[in-house]
């Protein structure tokens, strides 16, 4: 379940709840008349089964109240309440299977952005990368995977897509546009410093020795495979609100290792593997978008014709 606020003008209220009451995926509606302040109107809750949230947000924007009032939404651990089990039972579709449009564009719209903790863990994240080649440690490259936060920026780039968004687009895109080279010449500068003084050994940059972590900048066919499973289990973690899963996720895609391993050739004078690990780079970030994108088109249709299956009013 899902607990809506909403921040309704006097003159919509009657409508909100109109809207409120009809749905079969709507329980313990209250109004609080004259209670909101900035901006002025009244404040109407409403516990709401999760499949039925974004037919419900959906109307609620048509009122405007998403501009002369404000729409919130919330996850709701625990409701111990049968009229909150027959909401779920009425409501259309699956609660696992529903898509919040609303909450997936301010989830990847936040994530999306060029700030400075995006990139402190992008370059944070080469670093381990380039110290995971140096050492022939898949463990440290598995670290590297883990701490990359780009996957926010890329699905944002997929939802942007699908739903025609295109500031999201533009957002993603210089996220992972400036991010990207700038974590990398960072870590060129760490290279740099760790040739110069040995400190992981004479033979650290001897890349043809380092058999662990080869995987890194071997591209092909595999890896397009790879990035496209991944981007899809990512998409599906975030629209289901299974956010554990994404973890799978970060440690089965090559970006960040692969941004570091091409810094790394490049300071050894590897030019081969460097233009193989931007090659992985660019697969897996294309893989992963256009995975991300198909499971938006497919999970979106799938639930208009869920919608157009059932009836959406209490009988």
């Amino acid at each position: 379940m899902l607990h809506l606020r909403a921040v309704c003008p006097p003159d919509k209220t009657a409508s909100a709840l109109d809207i409120l009451r009809a749905h079969a995926g709507t329980a313990h509606l209250i109004v609080h008349r004259g209670a909101a302040v900035s901006p002025e109107g009244d404040l109407v809750e409403a516990d709401i089964a999760r499949e039925a949230a974004d037919e419900i947000v959906d109307a609620l924007c048509v009122l405007d109240l998403d501009h002369t009032g404000g729409i919130t939404l919330e996850a709701l651990d625990t409701a111990l309440s049968d009229a909150a089990d027959e909401a779920e039972e009425a409501a259309p579709g699956e609660g696992a299977d529903a898509v919040v449009w609303q909450e997936l564009l301010g989830r990847t719209g936040e994530e999306s952005r060029l700030n400075v903790t995006f990139l402190a863990f992008l370059t944070i994240a080469c670093l381990l990368a380039a110290a995971g080649v140096l050492t022939n440690s898949a463990v440290t490259i598995v670290g590297a995977m883990v701490v990359g936060p780009e996957f926010g920026p890329l699905a944002a780039l997929a939802v942007g897509l699908v739903l025609r968004r295109w500031d999201l687009v533009r957002r993603a895109g210089a996220a992972l546009a400036l991010g990207f080279p700038l974590a990398m010449v960072v870590t060129l500068g760490g290279a740099l410093l760790v040739h110069v003084t040995e400190v992981f050994g004479a033979d650290a940059f001897r890349l043809e020795r380092n058999h662990e972590v080869d995987f890194v900048f071997s591209v092909g066919v595999p890896s397009l495979v790879v990035a496209m499973l991944a981007g899809a289990a990512g998409m599906l973690a975030m629209t289901s609100a299974k956010s554990a899963a994404l973890v799978g996720v970060f440690i089965s895609v090559t970006t960040v290792p692969a941004a570091g391993y091409a810094v790394v050739a490049a300071v050894a004078g590897e030019w081969s593997r460097c233009l193989q690990s931007v090659g992985q780079l660019l697969v897996n970030l294309l893989g992963i978008v256009a995975a991300a994108a198909i499971v938006l088109i497919v999970r979106r249709n799938g639930q208009r014709s869920a919608v157009g299956r059932r009836p959406l009013s209490r009988g």
